[in-house]
């Protein structure tokens, strides 16, 4: 995994002054079939029987999400920033390490595979999942690329979120 980390660019202050954004870009460019098959292996083959879709979060959770899906033969569920999808939704709002948010998904069904790219102060993952319970889904895995470290050991009703790549 530290063949992925080293194409992971660092920009300081984006998109506001102190924070360094992980920009994924590089990393799909050139790697993009790598990076999915290593977040495959976050789950095992059983695992992967258990769900019915991959819920996705706006914006870069979509590739990672959409590719593991189509990859497993899985339906996609989009988690969509406010105003994006048709209604009728489910919204949640919460907090980002640099803002706050309101994040939007359609009512469904059955058991997910929640990813997103980026695991930071865990507010936005934690809010995701309580939407797709609050949507009807159940969340049986968490799964991100990238754990920037910043909370020890998160857990959303016991699971911890599966990582590919720790700074």
């Amino acid at each position: 995994m530290t063949d992925l980390k080293r194409l992971i660019r660092d920009v300081a202050d984006f998109p506001r002054p102190g924070i360094v954004f992980r920009d994924i870009a590089p990393l799909l460019r050139s790697h993009f079939g790598a990076t999915i098959e290593a977040m495959s292996g976050l789950l095992s083959a059983a695992e992967w029987g258990q769900i019915d879709a991959v819920a996705g979060i706006e914006s870069r959770g979509f590739m990672l999400g959409s590719a593991l899906a189509f990859r497993h033969g899985k339906g996609f569920v989009p988690i969509r920033k406010q105003g994006k999808l048709p209604p009728p939704v489910v919204a949640i709002p919460y907090q980002l390490e640099y803002g706050e948010g309101v994040l939007e998904m359609q009512q469904g069904s059955g058991r997910v595979l929640l990813v997103d790219d980026v695991l930071a102060t865990g507010g936005t993952l934690q809010a995701a999942a309580e939407l797709c319970v609050l949507a009807g889904y159940q969340v049986d895995f968490l799964a991100v690329l990238i754990d920037l470290n910043l909370v020890q050991d998160f857990r959303w009703k016991g699971s911890p979120a599966r990582t590919v790549i720790k700074y």
